[in-house]
């Protein structure tokens, strides 16, 4: 495999070529380059996990080592009834970082919420098992992981029929690939979401040092909004591209937006 450096998303002369044409081409970015399938990772967890369980009883309301809550809502009336069960963990803790679904229950609102802006002082952040149901008949079963999707997860339609099986890695679709800077020291390079062979959700780029080099949004195998790049500095900016919001724009041409030195001074602003 190709070393790739840390300028993840745009050479130099790839930027100054751009403020030229006042747009970036998919082609000058980085193009990814895919090492090792998150599920060598998600079946070696998984394999563990079950001989452990194996070893010793599980305590009730306890998974992977958290204390949860049992909780429920219900919407509809008759048939058209939907009853979600799941668990939430007892105390508030961060959810898994970097994912974008992150799955949580308001307890203002009494509903289960997917986003990663959480009202900290009304959210269960989902953990363990988790089951909905239409009337009586079962119609999604899985299992959350700190706030995301973890192992296998299947719906069914109103007829008890298999609409989709999918198995995911703490948030992580099955299919998605991570890359190392040093695998045996586990120096994550990059994080590329793949569903259904496309790359779908939050595509995130780490430096040898484990500070963010880069990150965006994948929809429908498109980037989408605006990618980030940043200096080996926790949290110091480099430049911000802009990207159609819609996936299937093709005639929108990617721009910097702003760009800054080292020091963090503005260097670039499109809008001036």
């Amino acid at each position: 495999m190709k070393a790739i450096g840390v300028g993840i998303l745009l050479s130099l002369s790839a930027v100054f070529s751009a403020r030229a044409q006042e747009y970036v081409s998919d082609e000058d970015l980085l193009e990814t380059q895919y090492e090792v399938p998150l599920t060598v990772d998600m079946d070696a967890e998984e394999e563990e996990r079950q001989i452990e369980l194996k070893k010793k009883k599980p305590k009730r309301n306890v998974y992977y080592g958290k204390k949860t809550r049992r909780g429920f809502t219900r919407t509809g009336f008759g048939k058209r009834e939907v009853t979600e069960l799941f668990s939430y963990l007892k105390k508030y803790e961060e959810p898994v970082p970097y994912v974008r679904d992150v799955y949580w229950y308001d307890f203002s609102r009494r509903s289960i919420v997917k986003s990663r802006k959480i009202d900290k002082e009304n959210a269960g952040i989902l953990h363990g098992p988790y089951k909905k149901l239409l009337g009586d008949q079962v119609i999604e079963e899985g299992i959350f992981y700190m706030g995301v999707k973890h192992g296998r997860w299947t719906t069914w339609n109103r007829h008890d029929i298999l609409q989709s099986k999918e198995k995911y890695y703490k948030g992580w679709p099955k299919e998605s690939k991570v890359a190392y800077h040093n695998r045996e020291e586990r120096q994550l390079m990059e994080i590329i979401p793949i569903h259904y062979g496309e790359r779908e959700g939050n595509y995130y780029a780490f430096h040898p040092s484990g500070n963010l080099a880069a990150y965006g949004e994948f929809q429908f195998d498109h980037r989408v909004g605006i990618w980030r790049e940043y200096y080996d500095i926790r949290n110091r900016r480099k430049r911000e591209i802009m990207y159609s919001k819609d996936p299937f724009d093709e005639e929108f041409k990617p721009y910097i937006i702003r760009e800054w030195d080292e020091r963090g001074k503005l260097i670039y602003d499109r809008s001036k």
